[in-house]
């Protein structure tokens, strides 16, 4: 993303590409994730792209990954040409954005007709433990509550914003990750090196008490601990799919132009219902 920023955005932007900047190779496997998401599904397509456009956190684990991609950073303004791609990616950033609607419309208009879009973001079961007991530590040790997590969109709501977008046959699924680490501290260490430590606009701008952080720690490691040792952590990437509208795709009928009642094709009695 730029590095403008307002009070009145969600994302310090600035914040964010200084987090980015200092993310650690070896610590992307949320961002590895992603792309082999997107890889995946695209092996199931019946369809051969010629011009793939992709948006990433991390331009370079996506070079060579696609034959014929340009591939671009996150951006407010992304560097997609309108109709120039039939294909484009948006890579795990949907959750950073400041408009992400804006976002979608940007990759809307960079597709040819009848083109695709994929976008994975994380959703709102992501860190839903560590929002957990960050609150209940932070409100126990000092009465109040910080935001410390960037909200997430949950997969309806992600799911609305490619009818908003302009996007035909919208789908939004999800695949959940867990991960194990030893503690919280191990956790939060983890998220600093991929790039995903805290960057709102309203965040506490000093460290976190250490009580808050030991009192979370606790409860984490009591709500939260995993069979083998340590605790667990949730990651859900919301896979987002949608089309450039063109005639040559389904349609849904008219209500009453079905040629056949229901109730033949399940082989059972219809039933008028009372008034």
């Amino acid at each position: 993303m730029s590095n403008s920023a307002t009070p009145n955005q969600l994302t310090d932007l600035t914040a964010l590409t200084r987090n980015r900047a200092r993310a650690r190779a070896d610590a992307l496997f949320l961002q590895e994730a992603a792309r082999d998401e997107v890889e995946d599904r695209l092996e199931l397509v019946n369809k051969t792209f010629h011009a793939p456009g992709i948006v990433a956190a991390y331009p370079d684990l996506w070079q060579d990954r696609i034959a014929g991609a340009s591939v671009m950073g996150e951006a407010e303004i992304l560097a997609l040409e309108p109709a120039a791609h039939d294909l484009v990616v948006h890579s795990l950033g949907l959750h950073w954005a400041n408009d992400p609607v804006g976002q979608l419309i940007q990759c809307r208009r960079a597709l040819k007709s009848d083109g695709m879009l994929l976008a994975v973001s994380l959703g709102g079961q992501t860190l839903h433990e560590l929002r957990s007991v960050l609150a209940e530590a932070e409100v126990f040790v000092s009465g109040g509550l910080s935001p410390r997590v960037a909200p997430m969109g949950e997969v309806r709501d992600l799911g609305a914003l490619l009818q908003r977008a302009g996007l035909a046959l919208p789908v939004a699924d999800t695949v959940t990750l867990t991960a194990r680490y030893q503690s919280v501290l191990h956790l939060m260490r983890d998220l600093r090196h991929m790039g995903e430590a805290n960057a709102l606009q309203t965040r506490l701008r000093h460290p976190t008490r250490r009580a808050i952080l030991n009192r979370a720690a606790d409860l984490y490691a009591d709500a939260f601990a995993h069979a083998d040792g340590g605790i667990t952590a949730t990651f859900e990437l919301i896979v987002l799919t949608g089309w450039a509208p063109d005639e040559s795709q389904p349609k849904p009928l008219r209500p009453g132009s079905a040629q056949a009642r229901l109730a033949d094709a399940l082989r059972t009695d219809e039933t008028s219902l009372p008034d």
